[in-house]
């Protein structure tokens, strides 16, 4: 992330850092602008599910993996062809190979390790393997996808107006260039692949106890972090405080809970056990 904040905020408005570089740090530049978008997203999406595999299980994994990249794709090919859910948008070169010639794979990827991390912040924050309940899983899946949402805020506008865009939109919209209409398929996407998750994991809660939440922490604030580091440089504040608010914040406080939560061992009643004994006759010659 650093060195890709480098690239773009430094390197590409002053061309001439290049040219002042060893014939390694030239290459090693190049490389860096050819592919190190692509590969940010696999080692995101690769740390994310072995995180995943390690505290969760394979099945629980698989299971949050598959319905969030192929509903995301299914979206975004959507979205780019037809202009629903998001609006009418198209991604530029950057990004990796692109499906049907429409989404790099790249893109179902981020889907998938900022869903998981935001649900698991909302669902354990929320303590519903807990306390299981209808309105917990509701709010469950509601606040993970504004989680998701919320990093949009930030990441959209910067993304695709920087000085080396990464996708476009065919008709700027009132929100920094970004139609409304872009949150809301933001929204309904991550609300259907996580519902999708919770019905998948219904019969294999989580296990809370000293379940680790630093790692899903530290991987939405990173990439938190990087969205307004472009959000800034060029000149969206208003985003960055509105990403604060409904996304850093609310998932501190799910951190928070979460974790306490899952310090906090339930109470176990004592259960009361009977033993008969059954008299034994002993014959004796």
């Amino acid at each position: 992330m650093v060195f890709g904040l480098v690239g773009i905020l430094l390197v590409i408005p002053n061309p001439e850092i290049i040219s002042s570089l060893s014939e390694v740090g030239e290459q090693a530049m190049q490389m860096s602008m050819a592919g190190g978008g692509v590969v940010y997203m696999i080692l995101g999406a690769a740390g994310v599910f072995l995180y995943a595999y390690r505290t969760l299980g394979l099945g629980r994994a698989l299971a949050f993996l598959l319905p969030s990249v192929l509903i995301s794709l299914t979206s975004e090919l959507l979205g780019t062809s037809t202009g629903f859910p998001f609006g009418h948008y198209s991604y530029l070169s950057g990004l990796g190979y692109k499906i049907a010639g429409l989404v790099p794979f790249t893109i179902p990827l981020s889907w998938f390790y900022l869903g998981c991390v935001a649900y698991v912040l909302a669902r354990v924050g929320l303590e519903v393997d807990r306390k299981p309940s209808l309105l917990r899983h509701i709010g469950a899946i509601g606040l993970g996808a504004l989680l998701l949402t919320s990093w949009d805020f930030v990441l959209d506008p910067a993304m695709s107006q920087t000085s080396l865009p990464f996708w476009y939109w065919h008709k700027p919209g009132a929100f920094f260039g970004m139609p409304y209409q872009n949150f809301v398929g933001w929204m309904g996407t991550g609300m259907v692949f996580m519902s999708v998750a919770a019905l998948l994991w219904k019969n294999n809660p989580i296990k809370l106890e000293r379940f680790p939440l630093t790692v899903p922490l530290i991987v939405y604030l990173g990439n938190f972090g990087f969205a307004t580091v472009m959000s800034l440089a060029a000149g969206f504040s208003i985003p960055v405080l509105l990403g604060l608010v409904l996304g850093v914040t609310p998932a501190v406080v799910l951190w928070l809970k979460g974790s306490s939560a899952s310090a906090t061992p339930l109470a176990v009643e004592p259960v009361a056990k009977e033993v008969s004994v059954a008299s034994v006759k002993v014959a004796l010659k």
